[in-house]
């Protein structure tokens, strides 16, 4: 048998096939009570079998407990590794708020440290994002959190918090034959600053198995699973149910040719990417273990054969719109509602806006420069609104290092931020006007820009300059109309 293990960070080894527990928010969800002790037994099997690491969050029902008790009540308890999420709600935070959700999930899985603590933001037009990574950080510094990661980053902030100092280790995103985004810049970003991948979705909700080989598409508005009708919404994006059907017949001819399931064969072609660290398949515990069959992953490999079928069903398949994560916060919303409707109330606006003379609406974004040189951050009059030359800065710290595509990516998001403040929208933006200290940096900088503003393509000036404060590469403008 391969190896079933792998090291994600020093000190922390895993098990290269992780077993998710968000199907006990399912149960819990559909009016079953779950006994923690009860429940918590059927984790040892996984254990016997090698599969000693299990993925949980703050959200995922009654996880957290049930795997503290089977920490504390089983003899196998101590070698469990126990990983959660912290998935806050948007919207100003502190430092102790965000200790207050450490110490909970500590004292609910009975751990004195989180092996790993995994971070998911919903808005990062907001920069309490970064302010709640750096309080993670300084957790981890003081013993409460082995090892840090985040889930559904997208590349462009994945890259503004490794290149600000923030040790990630990991990222948990969707990744499966029918989601190819990891495959992209995501995978760029991880080669250069040394993330690994956590994959989910790799079975695509169940769909990505033999059950449903030939199968007619099912009407899931009463019946299905939450993660049923999430998949659902991929295989549409992907191009329906008969390129899902067509590529599920490929799957299936490599399956047999290896004695493999369908499933086996999915999960293999993600997790032999060489920037993913482990995949995570969904348990409901004490009523599907799939054991057997996920230990089937470790006893086969794909060749240059499969590889090359598994590449002709992915070209049946549209690619999945925007970047890893985005299902979570832009339209369409590939979630089990299609919005955001069972994940949050509202997202509030990043910046207060105060009036200003001559009927005129303004923000500012606590700069140190905005009340010494007497400017704001952005100003509306009418319908129009102007946005001062933005750089890298939130506080008094300079976010994004010495990467100068990680600055501009923070830097649009602080424009945009300011321009939703004021009642705007990016899309109202008709001219930006970007200053580089070198121009060597032009390209990275000019990527960000069209990532962000790709659809609008408003009026563009690129040019060098000699920007005021050390370590500031990128400086950018922008005015919009309403």
């Amino acid at each position: 048998m391969q190896n079933l293990y792998t090291e994600l960070a020093p000190g922390l080894t895993i098990s290269r096939a992780l077993t998710g527990l968000w199907q006990i928010a399912d149960l819990e969800r559909s009016g079953n009570v779950l006994d923690p002790l009860t429940t918590s037994l059927h984790m040892a099997p996984y254990l016997e079998s090698g599969l000693t690491t299990f993925d949980m969050a703050d959200h995922y029902g009654s996880a957290e407990v049930i795997a503290g008790t089977f920490r504390q009540k089983h003899p196998l308890g101590k070698n469990a590794v126990f990983f959660t999420k912290w998935v806050p709600k948007p919207g100003k935070s502190s430092f102790q708020e965000t200790k207050a959700a450490v110490e909970l999930a500590l004292e609910r899985m009975q751990l004195d440290q989180i092996p790993l603590l995994q971070y998911h933001a919903w808005n990062y037009l907001d920069p309490v994002w970064l302010d709640q990574l750096f309080w993670l950080k300084e957790l981890k510094e003081e013993g409460l959190i082995g090892q840090l990661g985040v889930t559904n980053f997208d590349a462009a902030h994945l890259r503004i918090a490794c290149a600000s100092g923030i040790p990630l280790v990991s990222n948990q995103v969707s990744h499966s034959i029918l989601d190819e985004r990891a495959s992209l810049e995501m995978s760029t970003v991880c080669n250069s600053y040394g993330v690994k991948l956590l994959a989910y979705g790799t079975l695509a909700g169940g769909f990505l198995s033999n059950k449903w080989l030939n199968s007619p598409e099912p009407n899931l508005s009463t019946t299905a699973t939450w993660s049923q009708m999430k998949y659902k919404r991929f295989i549409d994006a992907a191009g329906g149910w008969q390129a899902y059907q067509q590529a599920l017949d490929i799957l299936h001819e490599v399956a047999k040719k290896h004695q493999a399931s369908i499933a086996n064969v999915a999960t293999k072609y993600i997790m032999d990417r060489p920037y993913v660290a482990g995949v995570i398949i969904g348990a409901r515990l004490g009523e599907s273990a799939h054991i057997n069959d996920t230990l089937r992953l470790f006893e086969f490999e794909l060749d240059a054969v499969d590889k090359r079928d598994l590449s002709t069903a992915r070209e049946l398949l549209k690619p999945i719109p925007g970047d890893c994560g985005d299902e979570y916060r832009k339209p369409p919303f590939l979630t089990a509602s299609g919005d955001l409707s069972h994940h949050l109330e509202y997202i509030p606006k990043t910046f207060e806006a105060v009036e200003g003379p001559n009927q005129s609406l303004k923000v500012f974004s606590g700069t140190p420069w905005e009340p010494m040189a007497g400017y704001c951050r952005a100003v509306r009059k009418g319908n129009t609104i102007a946005v001062s030359g933005t750089t890298a800065t939130h506080g008094s710290l300079l976010i994004g290092g010495s990467d100068a595509g990680a600055q501009a990516a923070f830097v649009l998001d602080k424009l945009e931020a300011a321009i939703e403040s004021l009642g705007g929208k990016l899309e109202d933006v008709v001219r930006t006007r970007i200053f580089v200290n070198s121009i060597l940096d032009w390209e990275p900088v000019a990527r960000a820009h069209g990532k962000k503003f790709g659809h609008i393509q408003p009026a563009n000036t690129l040019v060098e300059a000699k920007l005021v404060g050390d370590g500031y590469l990128v400086e950018i403008e922008a005015d919009a109309v309403l």
